[in-house]
């Protein structure tokens, strides 16, 4: 008996730290809701942040610190700024002087940058002179600046520039791809797209592969095809750098569910993989389809389908933050670990896939959902908003030689 109440006891612990948590903004307060619609912590910051490794970053009286999901402060609001958790650590601002931390917010001393950069799959970079390299979370170089960029690392992948030619490494640093291509896409299943000179290819085993009349190529994404142009069409490829599809569409977008979203004049539907139409091209804009098998497709607003084509949410809701950063920035959107982050007049909310809302609520403001445990595993990559290692970055200047010279 003792046991099972142990057992039980623990169960429901896990439970709990591994709920997940949006911050959303009602009377102008912040507060954080679960996936059942309630509040777990009431709105009542000023300004606050979303959940990252079971933290999350608000602001008091000025200064910021950082709660648990309980809304227990761990570490005290003592900050000018703070940034997310990630791998562990997060860049706060202490005085003038920016510095990292760990989750018991003690200050870590990391080797000489010029600026500080958020640690991203268990690494950050360092900048000395004009050259990047690498940082673990134990504030250990594992990779001496050598290159002119890093972009941000993408499930334990990055490409790297040296004497403007592109390589990819992991987060050892070692290099997969040598940087000898003109441009290059990110490594899925041992394989990148690449240009040299003038033409497309794949690289795989070190070996460049021409693509036959390839234009640009984009990143493979879930599936073992990626779009491509030829002829100012686009096409699909598949890991060898066949045209599985031919390039007969005005646009394209990435395969999932084993269906993609293509445009033909003006109007986008989905094909299989055999390039056959399953859904006719029907909608001003589409995208890729969820894990749950749901996709927003857009008439005036934004809906949802299913897999057949079925309209199963009214085309009623923006799904954007902000279209102007949207162009820039990739943006998650659709369905993403059951809801679905939706605007309408004015106000944020978050849909099943019913349809209904969550919580019956609309809010000022709403962000993703995060989960809320405590994981810093260094093998296990999560995937965070992009940063790349050059001088027009948000990395954060030092303001020493020296990352910190203070302890706490």
């Amino acid at each position: 008996m003792k046991k099972t109440l142990i057992f039980l006891l623990l169960a429901s612990i896990q439970l709990v730290n591994s709920q997940e948590l949006a911050l959303v903004k009602k009377n102008s307060k912040i507060g954080y809701i679960s996936k059942d619609g309630t509040f777990k912590i009431e709105p009542q910051y000023k300004s606050a942040k979303s959940f990252s490794e079971g933290l999350a970053a608000v602001e008091n009286g000025g200064k910021w610190g950082f709660i648990d999901p309980k809304g227990n402060w761990v570490i005290p609001a003592e900050f000018n700024n703070a940034k997310d958790f990630n791998s562990g650590i997060a860049i706060v601002q202490k005085d003038k002087e920016w510095v990292y931390i760990n989750s018991k917010g003690e200050i870590q001393k990391a080797p000489a940058s010029e600026k500080l950069f958020d640690f991203n799959d268990g690494v950050a970079f360092i900048k000395q002179g004009n050259k990047i390299g690498l940082i673990n979370s134990k504030m250990t170089i594992v990779l001496e600046p050598k290159y002119d960029q890093i972009k941000p690392f993408e499930n334990g992948y990055a490409r790297v520039e040296l004497n403007k030619n592109w390589g990819i490494i992991n987060t050892a640093g070692k290099e997969l791809v040598e940087p000898v291509y003109a441009e290059i896409g990110n490594y899925f299943k041992g394989t990148t797209w690449a240009r040299k000179d003038k033409t497309f290819g794949l690289v795989s085993d070190g070996k460049f592969i021409p693509v036959d009349g390839a234009e640009k190529i984009w990143d493979f994404e879930t599936q073992d095809l990626t779009y491509a142009k030829k002829n100012g069409k686009i096409g699909y490829i598949d890991l060898k750098g066949n045209w599985a599809i031919l390039p007969i569409y005005d646009k394209g977008k990435a395969f999932s569910k084993n269906l993609a979203p293509v445009l033909v004049g003006k109007k986008w539907g989905y094909i299989n993989l055999k390039g056959d139409f399953v859904i006719e091209p029907t909608y001003s804009d589409a995208e890729v389809f969820s894990t749950n098998g749901i996709a927003p497709v857009k008439e005036n607003n934004w809906g949802f389908i299913n897999e057949s084509g079925k309209l199963i949410i009214p085309t009623q809701y923006g799904i954007t933050t902000n279209a102007i950063i949207a162009m820039f920035v990739q943006q998650d959107k659709g369905f993403i670990d059951g809801v679905a982050r939706v605007k309408n007049e004015g106000k944020w909310g978050f849909l099943k896939p019913d349809g209904t809302v969550l919580g019956n609520q609309w809010f000022e403001n709403a962000e993703l959902f995060s989960k809320s445990e405590r994981n810093y595993r260094n093998d296990a990559p999560t995937e965070k908003p992009k940063q790349e290692a050059k001088a027009e970055t948000k990395a954060v200047k030092t303001t020493t030689k020296t990352v910190t010279k203070k302890k706490k």
